[in-house]
């Protein structure tokens, strides 16, 4: 059986992402000062400006205007006809502390439960498949290598036309459930009024489409480049952005489900993204014991309440061991409760804002700790 499935990234200079970066580096500067600080930061950007708004509990300081500044800089957003500029737009913030109703619960020693409780609550979903060497699905991983090529041929000027502001989309055919090959790939990349459009074309398929695809792509692959025929107003200017926006790109591109809850911006006592994390750290050692070719796995949580309320793991018929055996392997092995979550991945550090795009996961930074398999053999060892 044949079927075709799609997924999609975008570059660190579209909307939702300079928010999603922007929240990033103001929880890493957070962190940097007071690691136990509190994050829940928000942003939203249009035509000229930046607006930042959420709740903030720590005993260091934040430039919240610098720091966005800085990180416009270094996205690539350094001059006006971008649509957003780092040194002449207008940042706005609206900063509080966090609710005592929620830091009762999730502060250890106090509350109905003493020890550490999940700061909210709500369900996270991990997943892992053997497609790829990163233990991700192949269309999302296409899709960030091509969104990932597309700012490095900016930044290098190797195509000096290409401006902040881009997306990407690969579909991948699939034969019983296998990846066979890519059907179509979309990029739309905003662009120097200068390059034509089929220059444009012609240097995208060079330069981004076949280093990244080759091995996928055949002579009935479709590319659409640009499909509109431009695409010169781009970033906020273009588009309002707003941080947790792109909650599937951030993820598995659509190939698993997903609990809903965004990232950035929110430190790690937020169950929807230590959770997250843990949860795909958990389906990646379980494929790469080879227990599953595919696994998900579901974590719920209440809020002030430090034991997960369910675990539940679909292997989608590539088990080599029963579901149940396997999620009892699981409770054994990893730590569940928040503050244990917190401690062995290691998150009250300053690395956030990288995890901003390109997705958070099938990466190999090392500060990436979810991404490790190092409980392979003690899922193996029972």
């Amino acid at each position: 059986m044949k079927q075709l499935f799609t997924s999609e990234s975008v570059t660190e200079g579209h909307p939702d992402k300079i928010c999603d970066q922007i929240s990033d580096a103001i929880l890493d500067d957070l962190i940097k000062q007071d690691p136990n600080s509190r994050v829940a930061v928000e942003c939203l950007t249009t035509t000229g400006t930046i607006f930042i708004a959420g709740e903030v509990t720590t005993k260091g300081f934040c430039d919240f205007n610098k720091i966005a500044r800085k990180t416009l800089k270094e996205i690539g957003y350094t001059d006006p006809e971008f649509g957003l500029d780092w040194q002449d737009c207008a940042v706005w913030s609206s900063i509080h502390e966090q609710s005592e109703n929620i830091a009762v619960g999730v502060n250890e020693g106090e509350g109905e439960f003493k020890e550490q409780g999940a700061g909210d609550q709500g369900l996270m979903f991990g997943f892992a498949c053997n497609e790829t060497l990163e233990l991700m699905p192949l269309p999302i991983t296409l899709a960030h290598k091509l969104t990932m090529k597309l700012s490095e041929v900016r930044k290098t000027k190797k195509l000096s036309w290409v401006r902040p502001d881009g997306k990407s989309q690969v579909t991948v055919e699939y034969e019983n459930g296998k990846p066979k090959r890519v059907d179509t790939v979309v990029i739309a990349i905003q662009h120097n009024p200068k390059i034509n459009g089929t220059d444009l074309r012609t240097q995208i398929i060079k330069n981004v489409i076949e280093p990244v695809c080759k091995k996928w792509i055949d002579k009935d692959t479709k590319f659409f480049i640009n499909a509109t025929g431009i695409f010169e107003v781009g970033g906020p200017e273009a588009d309002t952005g707003l941080t947790g926006r792109k909650i599937i790109v951030d993820t598995y591109g659509g190939y698993s489900r997903h609990g809903g809850g965004a990232f950035s911006g929110k430190d790690s006592s937020k169950v929807d993204r230590s959770a997250a994390y843990m949860a795909r750290h958990i389906a990646k050692n379980v494929v790469a014991a080879e227990l599953a070719e595919k696994c998900e796995v579901q974590l719920a949580y209440s809020i002030g309440v430090s034991e997960p309320v369910s675990i539940m793991i679909e292997t989608f018929e590539t088990g080599k061991i029963p579901e149940e055996e396997i999620a009892k392997r699981i409770r054994k092995v990893f730590p569940l409760k928040p503050a244990e979550i917190i401690k062995y991945l290691d998150l009250k550090k300053p690395i956030y804002q990288k995890t901003a795009t390109y997705g958070h996961f099938g990466r190999s930074d090392p500060d990436f700790t979810w991404e490790q398999t190092n409980k392979v053999d003690d899922l193996k060892d029972f």
